[in-house]
């Protein structure tokens, strides 16, 4: 699949509230941050409360994950051309605080093809 140069962490960013699944966070609160480095990387942080989601730009103050990596791997995670798992066994994502809530992340959103 060649690289859409459309897809940006941030058009990324600014769409995950329509891929955001409100029934499986109920009774959930967390800060997830994303730190991206790279010409099209930046910094968001996902505020989730109880089937609610904020994206907001910018560093969480107390985040319960951070999760760092290059803005190209994180636009091939989140279009599922990297796998989470391999991410992070090759050192292309780092995760900082609560592994369990970054594991769950996935798990929090519906694949854009369904």
């Amino acid at each position: 699949m060649p690289d859409d140069p459309e897809l940006t962490p941030t058009a990324i960013m600014a769409r995950a509230p329509e891929y955001f699944q409100a029934d499986r966070s109920r009774g959930l609160t967390a800060v997830c941050q994303w730190d991206l480095a790279g010409e099209r990387g930046g910094q968001w942080h996902l505020d989730i409360a109880d089937g609610t989601l904020a994206v907001v730009e910018g560093v969480a103050e107390k985040p319960d994950v951070t999760l760092a990596m290059s803005d190209d791997t994180f636009v091939k995670l989140l279009t599922g051309r990297m796998d989470g798992t391999a991410a992070f066994m090759t050192g292309k994502l780092k995760v900082k605080g609560d592994m369990g809530m970054a594991l769950r992340l996935q798990s929090l959103f519906r694949s854009p093809s369904g």
